[in-house]
């Protein structure tokens, strides 16, 4: 059985609550700031407390324009919000909630243009600043791609690797490296990490997309997460395929007029919740090995809250490595129908 238990987390916005931000999103002539998204997301840690969330993935946009090449007057937020930071960083540590950061598709450290890499680089760099400031410990991570194929795989892996070593210490000592499902496989990232030693996140629903060495999935979690040192609780990711008919507005090509017409899924997007019975599945392959849970589901929050009373109906076992018992399920089955109800109801808080 696993040693200790695991966190079930979800990323930046919380559904249940259209009240709470996620970060200042302001324009640059309204004079955002970092402060303003940690007052934000101090009110997200006190939400996250009262239902039992231990695990969060932050905005990769709390310090709005900081690092922006043309304007400089927001260079030095980070800086001045360091007390700001200190203090938020305490508090999450005593609820005891788990943070990280994803930065966005534009962090391209593979990238043939030393002038992208240097301003990826520079993005890292503050969003490795903020989580120093906060003081937190090494699982407070920044999870990114490998970036662009540029038509040659082994070429684009081989420039990741050799980008490493000129990266700042702070950004080596946070930077986690993701498998994706279209460019980069498990194996691709495995390759990067024998050379570099960079931590790797393991991705369930990518691990499906790209496989193409066909690599068995316990094997492959175990090589992802024997990455992480002793000691340090590696993380995952988890979402179910989405597998509904969605309708679009299209133009006609013949009358130019819009119609609306029926869509496939497409297998490599994420659904609204977790399939429970997929989830109990894999836990169940991944019996044993110690890990976090960050759900990627489109419903955030929603589906976190979802998933535990259906792993407590469906897969007690299961249940039971996120400390959730029998006797916590008419609390939770509550919490989640007052949340889903509220959100998907027009004029729901």
């Amino acid at each position: 059985m696993s040693a200790r238990l695991s966190r079930l987390g979800f990323p930046v916005k919380v559904m249940a609550r259209d009240d709470l931000k996620s970060n200042d999103s302001r324009r640059a002539a309204s004079d955002p700031h970092l402060k303003v998204s940690l007052g934000y997301l101090d009110q997200i840690l006190d939400h996250l407390d009262r239902h039992d969330i231990r695990m969060y993935r932050m905005s990769s946009d709390i310090a709005p324009y900081a690092t922006h090449p043309d304007m400089p007057q927001f260079h030095a937020m980070v800086k001045e919000s360091a007390a700001e930071l200190a203090a938020f960083g305490r508090k999450a540590k005593q609820l005891d909630i788990r943070l990280s950061f994803h930065p966005s598709q534009f962090v391209v450290l593979n990238s043939p243009d030393p002038d992208l890499v240097a301003k990826s680089a520079w993005d890292l760099a503050s969003q490795a600043e903020m989580l120093d400031l906060m003081e937190l410990g090494p699982e407070a991570v920044l999870v990114i791609h490998v970036g662009g194929t540029y038509g040659d795989v082994p070429a684009s892996r081989e420039r990741w690797a050799r980008t490493w070593p000129t990266l700042p210490e702070p950004v080596r000592r946070r930077l986690v490296l993701e498998h994706d499902d279209l460019r980069f496989s498990a194996e691709d990232v495995l390759w990067i990490h024998e050379r570099t030693g960079v931590r790797l996140i393991f991705d369930y629903q990518h691990f499906w997309c790209l496989n193409p060495e066909r690599a068995d999935l316990r094997q492959t979690l175990e090589r992802v997460l024997a990455t992480w040192p002793e000691g340090q609780q590696p993380k995952l990711h988890f979402s179910s395929p989405r597998t509904e008919l969605r309708e679009q507005v299209r133009i006609d090509k013949a009358t130019k007029k819009k119609k609306t017409v029926h869509v496939a899924p497409v297998f490599t997007g994420h659904a609204d919740f977790c399939n429970p019975f997929e989830f109990a599945t894999f836990m169940r392959v991944a019996e044993g090995l110690d890990f976090d849970v960050m759900l990627e589901a489109k419903a955030k929050d929603l589906a976190l809250l979802r998933l535990r009373p259906d792993l407590l109906r469906y897969a007690p076992d299961v249940a039971a490595r996120f400390g959730l018992e029998a006797q916590d399920a008419p609390a939770l089955e509550a919490e989640e129908e007052e949340a889903v109800e509220e959100e998907l109801v027009p004029g729901g808080a």
